[in-house]
């Protein structure tokens, strides 16, 4: 108990639990009931290679916005101890933009898209400042777990509000629902409502490190200007640079998989329900697997190690995922990545914490979040673009989607190659 009391502490557990309420987003609406009641419902009758595509560049549109402002939202983090209150307005903007996808009638697919991008946003800008705060309730030699037990939680957190939701969706009579097609709409409240409701231990309890030069009010300039001269700093940090490329090349695999998987499985005609469950499956398998790469994966080596391990996997997972069938491979393949997928997020995260200067954490980790979306930018662009170009070339809307798929691995084979190299002159540099 002693033990565990000293990876484990209320600040330290408030913040992990904000992965708790914003992975609902990430599960509930992301990865399951957003890409298939795009595809069902708001644009219903259309093509599954144009859904694709528009699912695709909604998600590449939010990659190119956070890439550009994530920089400037780190600066603004070094430079004010005002973490917590930015953090609360990409939740809230996040929240309120889930809740009202409730209000969005069949067919109105462009609204439909619209309050995804702004709810991604929250999402994915609220974790700028979320990571930050990971060196305010962390020591060092706790990165890994405490960076761990977030992802863990928020596998479970996730998949409990997702089990909710698919129960409901399949038996909406009783719930007092008139149809599953409500259900679904209702499941986007629930989620506004569970990230709301669990971000609250987080901003009541801990604590955020003052930072003395507070200048939130910087004019914009200036701030650029400061983000300017760290992308021009960050050269002489040689094992960071190469890391964020090879994070850039390997988290765009990662990511464009969370956020196409139900989309691809859809265009194979693969059974709605069986998907539903196979993505519940990797939430309950992500929750213990996440928390074990904490525990196992202690120091940088560890996550040296881990990462590598990952990369293997999530190779196979590409490769063999644009061969799939049938729903009991989509199952096998599912838990796979849940084996993976919280393990090669909490082990970059914590790994990048060892590796930058820690007075500068949300400056760099403005960087890091840049790069991860840029990636995201690339994959569902891509897998949007080849299907198309495929299909004009004259092959069927399934060979096309495959391919899309295919290419996926070609960012894990780049970013392993990267990743290696940057691990050798991380390895030389702390010789000296």
């Amino acid at each position: 108990m002693n033990k565990i009391k000293r990876y484990i502490n209320r600040e330290s557990l408030s913040w992990a639990l904000y992965d708790w309420a914003n992975s609902a987003f990430a599960t509930t609406v992301m990865a399951v009931f957003f890409p298939l009641f795009f595809n069902d419902y708001w644009s219903k009758g259309v093509d599954t290679v144009d859904t694709t595509a528009r699912l695709g560049f909604a998600n590449s549109a939010v990659g190119v916005l956070i890439m550009f402002s994530a920089p400037i939202l780190g600066f603004i983090s070094d430079n004010s101890s005002l973490k917590k209150r930015f953090l609360l307005i990409m939740t809230l903007l996040g929240s309120l933009s889930t809740f009202f996808l409730f209000f969005v009638g069949q067919g109105v697919w462009l609204v439909a898209l619209i309050l995804y991008i702004l709810a991604a946003i929250g999402f994915s800008g609220g974790n700028i400042f979320y990571d930050a705060l990971l060196t305010s309730v962390a020591n060092k030699n706790r990165y890994n777990f405490v960076s761990s037990l977030g992802y863990s939680l928020g596998y479970l957190g996730g998949g409990i509000l997702l089990a909710l939701n698919i129960f409901m969706s399949l038996n909406p009579g009783k719930f007092g629902i008139e149809s599953s097609a409500y259900a679904v709409r209702y499941s986007f409240i629930t989620v506004g409502l569970w990230w709301l409701l669990f971000s609250i231990p987080l901003f009541s309890l801990v604590i955020e490190k003052k930072n003395k030069r507070n200048r939130v009010f910087d004019s914009f300039k200036q701030s650029f200007t400061s983000v300017l001269k760290t992308f021009k700093e960050i050269k002489n940090y040689k094992p960071i640079l190469y890391f964020l490329i090879a994070y850039w090349l390997y988290i765009d695999g990662v990511d464009t998989i969370v956020r196409m998987a139900m989309d691809f499985g859809i265009s194979l005609d693969l059974q709605r329900d069986s998907m539903i469950k196979a993505f519940l499956l990797t939430q309950f398998i992500g929750f213990p697997a996440a928390l074990l790469f904490g525990v196992f994966a202690k120091g940088k080596k560890g996550a040296r190690n881990g990462i590598y391990l990952t990369l293997v996997i999530y190779l196979t997972v590409s490769i063999f995922g644009a061969l799939l069938d049938t729903e009991t491979e989509f199952f096998i393949l599912a838990g796979v990545i849940g084996l993976v997928q919280g393990g090669i997020q909490a082990l970059s995260r914590s790994y990048f914490a060892e590796i930058i200067p820690k007075e500068r954490a949300g400056e760099f980790f403005g960087f890091y979040n840049m790069i991860g979306k840029f990636a995201v930018v690339l994959g569902p662009l891509l897998i949007g673009t080849t299907g198309l170009m495929l299909r004009k070339f004259g092959f069927n809307s399934e060979m096309a989607t495959r391919g899309g798929i295919f290419s996926v691995s070609l960012f894990f084979i780049a970013g392993g190659i990267m990743y290696h190299h940057a691990v050798r002159v991380e390895k030389r540099d702390s010789q000296y």
